[in-house]
């Protein structure tokens, strides 16, 4: 063999290594961004609330006319796993900050039926979703948790309507509470006789980011 042939014999091995070693690199740079990926799939999101863009009403019949007020979303956040399915955490309302457009009825909601500068925050604790959750998209589940409202917890299934964005979410629920049933004082009167149960509807939104 003449060393020019010697020569490029060793150059065309050289030249075939780097290549298979480039390949190689770039198979397991790209094996490895996938599980990185997926990876993220399974790590819980934060679901952080935003109480400027959510909001809960109450409605309260009674034979004469409805009632309709409001409260107002303190605080919360909620840790979601899309590989369990588990979701943790608190949604937490102000009590005092109920409101029906009557200051006669609104005293008497927060003196003789919340008493709520006894018990001001109502608390909803999620620890199980019933369905499944999509990453992104619209999706029916119902939340179970534990509702604490009047110095007391209560087990409680809620219907939601969930969706979910790239960097944000919302969900739609509604649900009663039967005040009486759990302890709380009747409203009622001789000439007024209300509902013993109220229903809830909430409206609530924040951003996804990792716990």
């Amino acid at each position: 063999m003449t060393p020019a042939i010697h020569s490029r014999l060793r150059w065309t091995f050289w030249t075939a290594t780097l290549f298979c070693a480039l390949a190689a690199s770039l198979c397991l740079g790209q094996q490895t961004d996938q599980a990185q990926g997926d990876g993220d799939k399974e790590n819980p999101l934060a679901l952080r609330f935003d109480p400027q863009q959510s909001s809960i009403t109450f409605t309260l019949g009674d034979v004469l006319h409805t009632v309709r007020g409001t409260f107002r979303a303190e605080r919360g956040s909620l840790n979601f796993d899309f590989a369990s399915g588990s979701l943790y955490g608190a949604i937490v309302v102000d009590a005092r900050s109920g409101q029906s457009g009557n200051s006669m009825r609104d005293r008497k909601m927060h003196r003789e039926i919340l008493e709520s500068e006894k018990y001001p925050e109502i608390t909803f604790r999620p620890d199980r979703i019933d369905g499944t959750i999509l990453p992104l998209g619209k999706s029916s589940v119902r939340l179970h948790g534990i509702f604490s409202i009047h110095g007391a917890d209560h087990e409680l299934t809620i219907p939601a309507q969930v969706e979910m964005f790239p960097d944000h979410w919302s969900a739609a629920l509604h649900f009663s509470i039967p005040y009486v049933k759990w302890g709380m004082k009747n409203p009622s009167t001789l000439f007024l006789r209300v509902s013993e149960s109220v229903d809830i509807d909430v409206n609530a939104a924040g951003t996804i980011g990792r716990p």
